[in-house]
């Protein structure tokens, strides 16, 4: 990676509580490596001059995104909650966006669609990026297969060169070869994985 550092930028995806604690209420198998991954890239972005930014589920608590309001996940990340903190372990040095703040989904950190009137709606990190002059975005976090995913193929959308570095990521698996899944969509829409 050679590009200047004003090009680059890292964006880490949904590292909160109810992903990366075991106790939390959607924990993801391996997220503490994560972390640890997560915190190396942070470092480097750090060393390089790219801007870190976060992304973070912000649930109200009642949303049709939840299984008990008929969507298919348990309660999780409900805004101001523990377990929508990000975890204590990560490092955090950088501008947060929060996303589903109003019921949406919010599996990308780009766009949240309105459940109700099935319209997406833009996040501010598009616009985050663009003030700071970034083409490319290394995108990490939790977890691969929904929030990453969909983070890195909507930013191959808006025009930005996307890598997805494995070892700063995993999958909540919800069938046992949706992280699989997920990688071939990311290199199929012409994602980076290293």
């Amino acid at each position: 990676m050679n590009e200047s550092p004003s090009r680059t930028a890292l964006v880490v995806v949904d590292v909160q509580n109810d992903f990366a604690d075991p106790g939390g209420s959607l924990y993801v198998k391996g997220a503490g490596a994560v972390v640890e991954a997560v915190n190396r890239l942070v470092e480097r972005a750090q060393q390089e001059g790219w801007p870190v930014f976060y992304t973070q589920d912000w649930h109200p608590e009642t949303t049709p995104h939840f299984a008990k309001d008929g969507g298919i996940w348990p309660v999780h990340c409900v805004g101001g909650s523990r377990g929508a903190d990000f975890h204590p372990d990560l490092v955090v040095e950088g501008v947060a966006v929060k996303k589903g703040g109003a019921g949406e989904d919010g599996y990308s950190g780009f766009t949240m669609r309105d459940l109700v009137e099935g319209q997406d709606r833009p996040t501010a990190l598009d616009s985050l990026l663009r003030e700071k002059g970034i083409s490319k975005v290394v995108v990490v976090g939790l977890a691969l297969d929904y929030c990453v995913k969909d983070t890195a193929l909507d930013a191959v959308r808006l025009g930005y060169e996307v890598e997805v570095p494995l070892g700063a990521t995993a999958a909540v698996n919800l069938s046992p070869d949706d992280g699989e899944k997920a990688v071939s969509d990311l290199r199929t829409a012409g994602v980076s994985i290293t």
